[in-house]
């Protein structure tokens, strides 16, 4: 029989860390919270010190009755549920449905799942910190009353089934603001010039640079022809050239926020998705002859700090690979932001034995995709810096002067591991230059003339939009995956081509959130909420006068935006054909999943239709209909025929009017990191990207 009782948040983890155990610890899972604010109220006593009102979740009953069965059978039990706020409250409120003393030393918390962490944590049990319980009641509370009391308020003046909330308003305004400037945006025009020239054999390129040494810009074609008409033949003199070493230092190790930033660049991963694979591997994996194992520590962290064994593993394997002249050498500076709370170690490996390769059988494809990145970007944190030989060279005819810079790798360093990715998807190339001279003279081959505009600021990615949130102090790393699932789950924004636009609900709501509660929306406001919370968990804020502060103005903005909220109607838009069924018009109307078509003599007419949207390509499999593209209900585009459901066909990737040359099959757009290239759907046919 068991002597102890140790509650985790799931079976996944449960099983790991029974593992570690052995048999005198018997391990459950609580599965989540066991308690909460009922959803029927708001739940909150205002009048009385914003007292909450808990109940037992509906259908964790069960999951309760067992805990406390299994609780009366033990001298003790252990609370290990994650090491955050979240875990925190989880934990105390287990204690009070099992009624443990939150002053004993109930509470166990570690990092990582590995049986050294585990043995170390059953070492050193410590009470229930209530400083991180009142941080996340606080903001429960919070999200409660904000949540509960407008949510309403829209419903009579806007819509039914709407809601609003502190941090995801800030996130969809944050991206209504975004297209407003993209709206608004004037581009302007300039120009650019660049030649190719040759030295004996060897091509490069230069770009116009200016007129007398000075930095010239085109901004015209005449400010193009003037430079082109100072010309002087097709010889070239070279006045400079500059050769520099510059060193470059790797990337720190993954923040939450970092790595669902470069998941989303290298593998093409959601935020939430990320998450959800990164609680996988952080609640245990079975490898096989060792069994279940925790394979990166907790995925929750603002922090890059690893802790000094995790640095001399990965330095031991570094010289071992790699060679000594590829360990990184001395301490290097941990540059924090003013928000970071730094309470966990950052997303590594628990083990860089673990390679990448060994264990690859044992893992899902996006599991081993994710723990590579993951196990690469540690490792290459602590290897030396890549070492470039950089070259700048001038190029003068007349006055006019062009500049080619070029560079290659001297020495690899961290590169040889990892290369943080780009927004943009480029990747790093050595850009060659021949071995130039002040006073040489190469000829001109090609002068080519560009006309440029520039361009508005791009629309958020999930990742941009999470290191906008970071940067500006909004949220915290466990919640940066929720908002973004939420504001797309309300229809208030959608993704098109993996970027956010908004939606006319979600203007809607942002109008009237702007208007008669603007410091839900203002993003300092909302960031110093943050930074609140943050004081409370340090125990250097009370949580109920944080409340207080808030309610106190929200009650007032409140009771102002009840009188005042103005009717808002959202009226159906004709789509300028009529009913098939019964000849009434046919009108576009807003749903769960977006907009789609309707039959306005609803309910007597249920006719309904998804948006479609013809791309001019016959249906490769019955050649009667037309391909046109769709959305499924989670929002992803796909191209279907529209005889559907008398032609099945369906396809991921958008066909192309061509067939394939080779066997005349349907050509297909791909989308890569590299572009987009066309390719066959039956045979090895492929374009270069574009």
């Amino acid at each position: 029989m068991a002597d102890y009782l140790v509650i985790v948040e799931s079976p996944a983890k449960a099983k790991t860390i029974g593992k570690y155990l052995g048999k005198k610890y018997i391990v459950k899972a609580s599965m989540g919270h066991v308690r909460d604010l009922p959803k029927s109220q708001t739940g909150v006593d205002v009048k009385n010190n914003y007292e909450p009102k808990y109940i037992t979740i509906r259908g964790k009953g069960p999951v309760l009755k067992e805990l406390k069965s299994a609780a009366k059978k033990v001298k003790k039990i252990y609370l290990a549920a994650d090491p955050d706020r979240e875990g925190e409250a989880i934990a105390w409120h287990l204690a009070h449905s099992l009624g443990i003393d939150t002053n004993s030393k109930c509470r166990v918390v570690f990092n990582e799942i590995t049986k050294k962490a585990i043995k170390e944590a059953f070492q050193a049990p410590r009470e229930i910190d209530m400083d991180l319980v009142y941080a996340q009641q606080a903001r429960r509370i919070l999200d409660r009353l904000v949540g509960y009391n407008i949510s309403p308020l829209l419903w009579k003046k806007v819509k039914k089934g709407l809601s609003a909330g502190r941090v995801q308003s800030v996130a969809v305004k944050m991206i209504i603001d975004r297209e407003k400037e993209i709206q608004a945006f004037v581009p302007e025009e300039y120009w650019s010039i660049e030649g190719m020239f040759d030295r004996e054999g060897e091509v490069f390129e230069a770009k116009f640079y200016g007129v007398d040494g000075k930095k010239t810009k085109l901004q015209s074609k005449e400010d193009v022809d003037r430079i082109l008409a100072k010309l002087d033949g097709k010889n070239y003199r070279i006045t400079k050239v500059e050769r520099k070493e510059r060193k470059r230092n790797p990337v720190l190790p993954f923040t939450t926020s970092s790595l669902q930033q470069e998941a989303a660049r290298k593998l093409n991963f959601r935020a939430k998705k990320t998450m959800m694979i990164a609680q996988q591997l952080y609640e245990g994996v079975d490898i096989g002859k060792e069994g279940t194992i925790g394979l990166i520590t907790y995925m929750r962290t603002d922090s890059t700090r690893i802790s000094n064994t995790a640095k001399e593993e990965a330095k031991a394997y570094i010289e071992e690979t790699f060679g000594k002249e590829y360990v990184r050498k001395g301490q290097r500076n941990r540059k924090q932001g003013e928000n970071t709370q730094d309470a966990h170690e950052a997303v590594r490996p628990t083990s860089i034995a673990k390679e990448p390769k060994d264990i690859k059988p044992y893992l899902s494809r996006d599991q081993y995709r994710l723990y590579k990145l993951i196990w690469e970007r540690m490792v290459a944190s602590e290897m030396a810096p890549a070492v470039m030989d950089t070259m700048s060279v001038d190029l003068e005819n007349n006055g006019v002067l062009f500049r080619a810079n070029g560079s290659k790798i001297k020495f690899p360093g961290f590169m040889k591991v990892y290369i943080e990715g780009k927004d943009n998807g480029k990747k790093e190339e050595d850009r060659f230059l021949p071995d130039l001279h002040e006073g040489e003279t190469v000829q001109n081959k090609e002068m080519k003339e560009n006309q440029h505009f520039t361009q508005p600021p791009p629309r958020y990615t999930e990742a941009r939009l999470v290191k906008t949130m970071e940067e500006k102090g909004i949220g915290r790393p466990s919640t940066y995956a929720p908002t973004l699932d939420t504001i797309q789950r309300r229809n208030y924004v959608a993704l098109e081509d993996r970027r956010f636009v908004p939606t006319e609900l979600g203007e809607i709501v942002t109008e009237l959130m702007v208007e008669f509660f603007p410091e839900i929306l203002d993003v300092e406001f909302t960031a110093k909420m943050e930074n609140d919370l943050d004081y409370i968990e340090e125990g250097r804020q009370n949580w109920i006068s944080i409340i207080d502060d808030f309610y106190k103005e929200f009650e007032k903005r409140l009771q102002v935006a009840e009188n005042e909220m103005e009717q808002v109607e959202i009226k159906d838009e004709p789509t300028g054909e009529d009913c098939e069924k019964c000849g009434h018009p046919l009108v576009y109307k807003m749903g769960r999943y977006g907009k789609f078509i309707a039959c306005s003599n609803f309910p007597e007419c249920r006719n309904t239709k998804p948006i479609v949207k013809e791309i001019g390509v016959k249906c490769p499999r019955c050649k009667e209909g037309n391909i046109v593209e769709r959305k499924s209900k989670k929002r992803r585009t796909f191209y279907g025929c529209d005889r559907y459901p008398e032609c099945e066909f369906v396809s991921w990737d958008k066909p192309i009017t061509r067939t394939c040359p080779k066997c005349e099959a349907m050509l297909v757009e791909k989308k890569t990191k590299k572009g987009v290239h066309v390719a066959c759907t039956e045979c090895d046919y492929k374009e270069n990207p574009n």
